[in-house]
């Protein structure tokens, strides 16, 4: 079976009987059988998918078949899918099965997409490597001794070791775009508000997003396609119409493109990074774009607004798992006050304790002005500052990760160094713009180096036309 670059590509095949959705599915299940040792699938639905598989040949050859018919789509462990197990990657929720489906599993069924299986992440999305999950390291494909990048590390692996065509992940501080940059890969944070996050096991939930992880642009333009638009459970979702995105058009002649000073000179960025920064701006200018350097004076404090934030939505978010209502209860505990105590210091894994101790310690009484309202303010100046350059320019372009994929283990010990790994993908949600990192070019070290490019506001179709375009013109 040959490996497929884009939904054309298979249905092309598909339709010229050069292959059948039950030959695709049964290739996939096999690459997941023969990289196991990547610890990427938590739960494969195979007789599940094989069974939809026949069902949508039969739909092709009827031309009856939906948008994603010939997509076969792997979905983040914090995504509900009805009666299949979902645990956040967690021993908390071990056990647990979905009663009912997200919003945005219906959407993509409806359209004919095959859901192959749960992938691995950082347990309640907490990571910028995947080596939180309660399961065990995610590996990165291109080199088993390096993370894949996190929250969304599974998703990544699960389109770049060719498992799957497309994932959905996603996104709060750079979950999605952070791995598909590190392996190689198109990864989408829609606006904050485009896509439902009912059904998604919440983080923090006023930077959740559900976004693809996909080999192209137009693959991820059409899933988001599929996912977006309203949805009576889910209040904070923009009535916003959903044009055709995957309806690509070549970007206007003379855009107006920024790219931030701080992300490039900043301290700590990889020489070859940065480089391909330059290289690109020089080629955009050169390609008659006006591309100038503006000033974002607040991203060194980007990272801890965006932690003292999400830490303490997450201590709210995370009361529920209690050890009386659903999930991991210890067996130790004799008492309602043991089982919420014991329950939750054996259920949860440090880092999720940690942040959820965070959290709570920011939202306290006599904290909460000097933190948290603090946070609030500056989370603001962040979305004033981000909107008033993009009032200026059509799109801001910056480096998606400051290195390439690091070793596993190597940043384990530090936490603020691992979270100094969202630092050029947390003002997007911050500000609640959509972002979408695209590979740029290989590294020395043979790894992928991503760029990221930020749109306004329910924008995502200028920013996906530019993507798609730096794709076409490396």
């Amino acid at each position: 079976m040959r490996t497929y670059h884009s939904l054309e590509e298979v249905r092309a095949d598909l339709l010229s009987s050069e292959t059948t959705l039950v030959a695709l599915v049964n290739y996939y299940l096999q690459r997941i059988e023969t990289y196991q040792h990547l610890n990427v699938f938590l739960h494969v639905y195979a007789d599940e998918a094989l069974k939809r598989a026949e069902e949508i040949d039969a739909k092709l050859k009827a031309g009856t078949a939906g948008k994603l018919a010939g997509m076969v789509i792997s979905i983040k462990d914090m995504i509900c899918y009805k009666d299949h197990p979902v645990s956040a990657s967690s021993k908390i929720l071990k056990g647990f099965k979905s009663i009912y489906s997200s919003t945005v599993v219906e959407r993509i069924l409806a359209e004919d997409a095959i859901i192959i299986g749960h992938v691995n992440c950082d347990e309640f999305a907490m990571g910028a490597s995947n080596e939180t999950s309660h399961y065990g390291n995610v590996l990165n494909f291109a080199d088993n001794s390096l993370v894949p990048g996190g929250s969304s590390g599974g998703s990544a692996v699960s389109v770049q070791a060719d498992m799957c065509l497309a994932s959905l992940g996603t996104d709060t501080g750079g979950s999605i775009r952070q791995p598909a940059a590190f392996c190689g890969l198109v990864g989408l944070k829609p606006t904050y508000g485009r896509v439902s996050r009912y059904g998604i096991i919440a983080y923090a939930s006023s930077f959740d997003q559900v976004g693809p992880v996909t080999k192209n642009v137009k693959d991820a333009a059409l899933i988001l396609e599929v996912i977006a638009g309203k949805d009576e459970f889910d209040a904070t979702l923009s009535s916003k119409a959903v044009t055709e995105f995957s309806n690509l058009q070549a970007p206007k002649k003379n855009m107006r493109i920024a790219y931030i000073t701080e992300t490039i000179e900043t301290e700590g960025i990889d020489p070859e990074i940065k480089a391909a920064m330059y290289n690109r701006v020089k080629a955009l200018q050169a390609d008659g774009h006006t591309v100038e350097p503006v000033s974002f004076p607040y991203l060194k404090y980007a990272v801890p607004t965006y932690y003292v934030l999400t830490t303490a939505e997450a201590s709210s978010n995370l009361s529920r798992y209690d050890g009386v209502h659903f999930g991991y209860r210890s067996p130790n505990a004799t008492d309602l006050e043991s089982t919420y105590k014991l329950s939750r210091s054996e259920g949860f894994g440090e880092e999720v304790k940690r942040r959820i101790m965070l959290g709570t310690f920011v939202l306290s009484a006599g904290y909460y002005d000097a933190y948290y309202a603090k946070a609030q303010k500056v989370r603001r100046i962040i979305q004033e500052k981000s909107n008033e350059i993009l009032s200026n320019y059509d799109l801001i372009i910056i480096p998606t990760t400051p290195t390439t994929a690091f070793k596993l283990g190597e940043k384990t010990s530090d936490p603020v160094q691992m979270y100094l790994a969202d630092i050029f993908t947390v003002q997007a949600p911050l500000a609640g713009l959509p972002a979408i990192s695209v590979p740029e070019t290989t590294h020395s070290n043979g790894l992928s180096i991503g760029i990221q490019v930020i749109g306004k506001r329910f924008e995502e179709q200028e920013m996906l036309d530019f993507a798609q375009y730096l794709t076409q013109n490396h």
